[in-house]
């Protein structure tokens, strides 16, 4: 079988976008964890570090998807630049005011306008959509974007406390707005895979999150990221717990390396089950996988809990991100996506902070229950959501078969793989909305 992440690659200047939007996205986890390190050591307040790197990773997820918005309206080239000034200037801000001890209000204002850090993750994506829309290749185009985020997740955090203690505690942030005009810079100039801007359709105006398909995916993501934010603060919890802190790392990293290696096989895998079933059926299986949290007693049973939790992770943002390709117009694809970014990434906030709470009330058992609850509500939101998921979804594909005709010629691509060569019919050249479901 040929190997499809190879058959990916093979598209001119593939390698190029990805390996400098990899770089890009470095910056998001390495702010978080790089804000949290520097404030503790500087001003030695917990609370304070994590209000605002809360407020930096709150603002990201609501200013994100409006760049989105705007990236669709103007293209990748002219938006990506200007915002990531925007950013970089407001973490050099934030540097200062903590070095030289200027008033907390500050600190949270240049936080604040460090979230203009566009969203790389999504602008790849939209890059692999252009690439490959119509095409098989795009299921483990989104499989592989998944495991990129877990590595940049594992990685980022881990980069901005070696630099914030080994350094000097400003050392993480900086570093990351290096990252971030590094890789926007050699993003930006790779014109040929850059998606063209489409036009917009009637209602373009609205946003894109106003469709309710596209509002139950991000909320379905929102409560499935809460389960990973439960599972960073209850990893290192009950690790200390058990006299054993250090051991969380094995937890986070088992975590990460069930949700990597079920994404690049559900990738690697061609399913003939309609998305929306898929979609019910993984997060059936994420609510239920929490349901052992219950019963550990070990680091041991812990990290096989949640390599079992992380098994179905990948998987269900794979199929989310397909659903929307499938739902959302052209000229708004890029901030359908930033918007399902944004809803996890305030599900690992809330998770994180609402696990926290109940543990300094109730005890450490008692933070797993947040996942159980968290785990309810998403399956509750996608199965309240199947039916016109499904509507949707099959109206999308209805109009997509009528949009290409019986004997459209579309755009052939080849690529080698080893010995053999492969040909698929790829159609690129859809018109904006057409074949889709307008936005509700």
């Amino acid at each position: 079988m040929a190997n499809p992440y190879r058959v990916l690659f093979s598209a001119p200047g593939a390698k190029g976008f990805s390996a400098a939007g990899l770089l890009a996205r470095l910056p998001l986890p390495m702010t978080h964890m790089g804000i949290l390190t520097m404030l503790s050591e500087l001003r030695g307040e917990y609370a304070l570090a994590g209000a605002v790197a809360g407020t930096f990773t709150l603002s990201m997820a609501l200013i994100g998807p409006q760049i989105s918005r705007v990236v669709d309206r103007l293209g990748q080239g002219r938006v990506l630049l200007p915002a990531t000034g925007v950013s970089v200037a407001a973490l050099g801000g934030l540097l200062l005011c903590a070095y030289y001890d200027a008033p907390v209000w500050t600190l949270f204002v240049f936080a604040f306008l460090a979230g203009f850090m566009p969203s790389m993750g999504a602008m790849v994506r939209a890059r692999w959509t252009h690439l490959y829309r119509g095409s098989s290749r795009l299921n483990a185009a989104y499989s592989l974007e998944s495991v990129v985020d877990e590595l940049t997740y594992i990685v980022g955090p881990a980069i901005a406390v070696v630099l914030g203690t080994a350094l000097f505690p400003e050392a993480g942030p900086m570093v990351a707005a290096v990252l971030l005009v590094v890789g926007v810079l050699l993003f930006v100039p790779q014109k040929r895979t850059e998606p063209p801007v489409q036009p917009q359709a009637r209602g373009a105006g609205r946003s894109a999150i106003r469709s309710g398909s596209l509002l139950a995916m991000a909320l379905t993501l929102m409560f499935g990221g809460a389960i990973a934010g439960t599972v960073d603060t209850m990893g290192l919890a009950f690790a200390q717990e058990q006299g054993q802190k250090g051991s969380a790392g094995i937890v986070f990293a088992v975590y990460a390396v069930g949700s990597a290696v079920s994404g690049l096989t559900f990738g690697a895998l061609k399913w003939s089950v309609p998305l929306p079933r898929l979609l019910v059926l993984g997060v059936t299986g994420t609510a239920l996988t929490t349901l052992p949290f219950l019963v550990v007693n070990s680091i041991a049973t812990l990290s096989a809990a949640v390599f079992l939790a992380g098994v179905f992770f990948a998987p269900t943002m794979v199929t989310i991100m397909g659903i929307v390709e499938k739902l959302t117009p052209a000229a708004r694809l890029t901030e359908g996506m930033t918007w399902m970014i944004a809803g996890l990434q305030i599900g690992v906030a809330l998770g994180a902070a609402a696990s926290g709470q109940v543990v300094d009330s109730f005890g450490t058992r008692a933070g797993f229950v947040v996942s159980l609850a968290m785990g309810a509500l998403a399956l509750l939101t996608t199965l309240l959501s199947y039916r016109h998921v499904s509507a949707e979804t099959a109206r999308a594909a209805e109009g997509e078969e009528a949009a290409r005709g019986p004997h459209q010629p579309g755009i052939v691509a080849e690529t080698v793989t080893g010995q053999e060569s492969h040909t698929e019919r790829v159609d690129h050249r859809r018109p904006s909305g057409q074949g889709r479901t307008p936005s509700t």
